[in-house]
């Protein structure tokens, strides 16, 4: 809806259905878009009382574009390293470390936050604590019963849990 100054906002109404368990939700969100001929970068702002699920899938839609490096921290020395460089990230032992070709680094944000920086057509998730790069695997192995077993390009294997495998399998045709 575009609004100048002193013009009311209209009402959206959109339904989510979950699953055929629960029961369609119905939210309601105001939609505001002001002309202002004097603004300079057009910007976005969500008032909310928490931030929900349909929240984030909101500003993850809109900020998808993906980072032109991540911070990696080796000792006392930050490297940015570039994604196409990158070719697992895992969570260990509360850390989120990412594998790269120069090495082993400490990304000082979480898993999710990380996968939300990074292009979903190159990164895909394949267990609760790890990210593939998809340009760096050598190979999947279909022989595992109900798994999947990948084989990275530094010889790395790792493994899709079965939560992960029909995405996997979507992903790569």
């Amino acid at each position: 809806v575009c609004r100048k100054a002193g013009e009311s906002c209209r009402d959206f109404r959109y339904t989510r259905v979950r699953s055929r368990k629960q029961p369609k939700e119905v939210m309601n969100m105001k939609v505001e878009i002001q002309i202002d001929e004097n603004c300079g970068e057009p910007r976005l702002i969500v008032v909310t009382r928490q931030v929900t699920d349909e929240i984030r899938t909101l500003i993850q839609s809109l900020s998808n574009t993906p980072a032109a490096y991540l911070a990696g921290f080796q000792e006392d020395e930050l490297v940015l390293l570039q994604p196409r460089e990158i070719i697992r990230i895992y969570a260990q032992e509360k850390k989120t470390i990412a594998e790269a070709e120069k090495g082993r680094f400490i990304v000082r944000l979480s898993l999710q936050e990380v996968q939300a920086r990074l292009s979903p057509g190159d990164f895909v998730r394949i267990s609760h604590s790890e990210i593939i790069n998809l340009s760096k695997v050598n190979h999947f192995d279909l022989s595992f019963s109900g798994t999947i077993c990948v084989t990275l390009t530094n010889g790395a294997q790792t493994y899709v849990s079965r939560r992960y495998v029909s995405k996997i399998k979507q992903t790569c045709g």
